[in-house]
């Protein structure tokens, strides 16, 4: 529902293209592994595509208090997001088990290895939990590209700016010849290098081989207080 309404509007604002849409399986569970350079990254994806995207996102966004709070998880809900646990140290299996579920109902699941937004963006290494998810699910994965999403909503930013935003939905990958072996780390790190390679071809953004978290705190760390 929340496509019949806000997709043609958006659609109508920021003249979003696609390529690479016959790549979509038209059912069954599906993996999305997509770059994350904006918020809205998860916002424009769902709208590009002709089924339902379901999206991971912290509880704390379902639960807050007052008119904020609602506002909040109302667009939460509405983007298709889901709440999953993160705190404490399970906060991992938390998201492998409510992914597996999305899947597992014959769902899409939109997921970004980077494991949050680009600070600078680059593509940055990605995290193994994907790799665990498509070894689990067994369904296929599809890299998909956000472009120019940073530019039309940089971090920090409270409303987007209109610009053409762009999605570039590449082929299914295949990592059948690993299944079983979910529990090898080099695996599954090879599993997340392959798909983040994928990643930067369809993207064309320059790969940097550290997690983006690990910059997001760099960076905090030289901003002066006040």
């Amino acid at each position: 529902m929340k496509h019949l309404i806000a997709g043609p509007l958006l659609k109508t604002i920021y003249r979003p293209w696609v390529t690479g849409a016959e790549n979509i399986p038209k059912e069954g569970g599906v993996i999305l592994a997509g770059n994350h350079l904006s918020v809205i990254d998860s916002v424009f994806l769902p709208i590009m595509i002709d089924r339902p995207v379901y999206f991971l996102a912290k509880s704390d966004y379902f639960s807050g208090k007052g008119l904020k709070g609602w506002i909040t998880k109302s667009f939460m809900l509405a983007s298709g997001q889901k709440p999953i646990d993160r705190s404490g140290g399970k906060a991992s299996e938390a998201s492998l088990n409510a992914g597996l579920d999305v899947l597992g109902q014959g769902q899409m699941l939109g997921i970004y290895p980077e494991g949050t937004r680009s600070p600078t963006g680059k593509l940055y290494r990605g995290r193994t939990g994907v790799a665990r998810m498509i070894l689990e699910s067994g369904v296929p994965v599809i890299p998909v590209a956000m472009i120019d999403t940073e530019k039309a909503m940089p971090i920090g930013s409270k409303l987007p700016k209109i610009r053409r935003i762009g999605t570039v939905i590449g082929e299914p990958l295949d990592f059948t010849r690993f299944r079983g072996m979910d529990s090898d780390r080099f695996i599954l790190r090879s599993i997340t290098d392959e798909l983040m390679y994928e990643l930067q071809k369809l993207s064309g953004q320059d790969y940097v081989d550290v997690y983006a978290s690990t910059v997001r705190n760099q960076q905090a760390a030289k901003t002066p207080t006040a």
